[in-house]
């Protein structure tokens, strides 16, 4: 790394510990949103390694701007119908051509983002959605900063962020949904989990698309809400001493059987659209007391794009600045400069209870240097991204 603005701020004390309110939310896998980071994602991955096995290097690409417009359906107790499908836009540029041969990259997205719903959506086939690739010729400026010899070249400006430890109401928000839907088979992928605590009290409040097949009549339904408040209370009082609060699909008209009840256990079948990058951070969860880039991570190109690597780098040092020297708390903000060396941010800033500067700086300077592996890591998918 060279020698960027580098600036450590000392803090006292954890300063979300301190607030006596904290606002924790999580859109689950299934949430348009969270598809739309999903499918954006497998593009890249499968670009990526196409582009290895062709040409020996992953090759310049972007398909975070992928947008999903919501279908409809008719959900009836025992099971309705589909009626119209989901219709998923994949956009984004990726390079099209190379030395005269052509890449079928349209192709490849539509294969990738039928296969991501066909892996991760047990009630969604892919005949119930509708791809449509329009992913354009990449930018010539951007390919030749991709294609420098050496250590990539940044292809933006801008600004990633990471934060350590989660808190424990980061944690309980995370750790929910894996356990709704491990244990509750009536409920689908599309799970939005909202967690306001405050001295004393943990309040959460939980959307869970139930699936139509699962439940003869409103009693069962009933009985399927009672049981994600049961186990939402249950699990949430293993990791707090707060009082726990819980609400279930809270804009329930019970008496006119008006009800969140769905034939695919996602919202995005009757009305629910999203976008890539409007849902949860690198660490799984949206924080508004803490710093946030508004960067799409998913998607993005895994080896010169900053808006996804140094969110992912930032949250990985601040963990290893909590992990090896105790800190409580440690935010870390990293800024690019379009076409200088990934590996070398213009300016860091850290604010943190850890009191060793050259450590942290070592951490940060370690973390940067190990881009190579993550660029591996994210093109096998062995990284979160929301």
């Amino acid at each position: 790394m060279g020698n960027p603005s580098f600036t450590i701020q000392h803090l006292n004390e954890n300063p979300i510990a301190s607030r006596s309110t904290e606002f924790v939310e999580r859109k689950g896998i299934g949430h348009p949103d969270s598809i739309c980071d999903g499918i954006a994602e497998a593009i890249s991955r499968r670009l990526s390694r196409r582009y290895l096995d062709e040409f020996g290097q992953i090759l310049h690409h972007n398909t975070d701007k992928v947008q999903l417009v919501a279908g409809s359906t008719e959900p009836a107790f025992g099971g309705g119908e589909i009626v119209d499908p989901i219709y998923v836009l994949l956009g984004g540029r990726a390079t099209k051509t190379v030395d005269g041969q052509r890449i079928p990259v349209d192709d490849i997205a539509i294969d990738a983002a039928g296969d991501y719903v066909d892996d991760h959506f047990q009630e969604l086939s892919p005949d119930m959605v509708e791809f449509d690739s329009r992913i354009g010729e990449t930018s010539a400026d951007l390919q030749s900063l991709f294609d420098a010899q050496g250590t990539p070249r940044a292809n933006d400006t801008s600004v990633g962020t990471g934060y350590a430890p989660l808190s424990e109401t980061d944690r309980i928000i995370n750790g929910l949904e894996p356990e709704l839907r491990e244990r509750i088979s009536a409920i689908g992928e599309d799970i939005k989990l909202i967690g306001w605590r405050t001295d004393d009290e943990l309040r959460i409040t939980v959307a869970a698309a139930v699936i139509s097949r699962y439940v003869s009549d409103i009693s069962e339904y009933v009985n399927v809400k009672e049981r994600i408040a049961d186990t939402v209370t249950q699990y949430a009082n293993k990791h707090t001493g707060r009082t726990v609060h819980v609400d279930v699909n809270a804009a329930d008209d019970l008496e006119t059987e008006t009800v969140y009840l769905t034939e695919t256990g996602l919202s995005a079948e009757m009305g629910d659209d999203g976008n890539v990058g409007r849902g949860n951070r690198v660490n799984g969860v949206i924080t508004p007391h803490r710093p946030m880039s508004l960067e799409a991570s998913a998607g993005k190109n895994p080896v010169s794009h900053v808006g996804k690597l140094y969110n992912l780098v930032a949250t990985n040092a601040a963990k290893r600045i909590h992990q090896t020297l105790g800190a409580a708390h440690t935010e870390v903000k990293l800024l690019s400069q379009i076409g200088t060396s990934v590996t070398e941010p213009v300016a860091v800033d850290v604010d943190t209870t850890a009191r060793d500067d050259e450590e942290i700086r070592r951490i940060i300077t370690a973390e940067l240097e190990t881009i190579d592996s993550l660029t591996r890591d994210l093109v096998t998918g062995d990284v979160q991204l929301f």
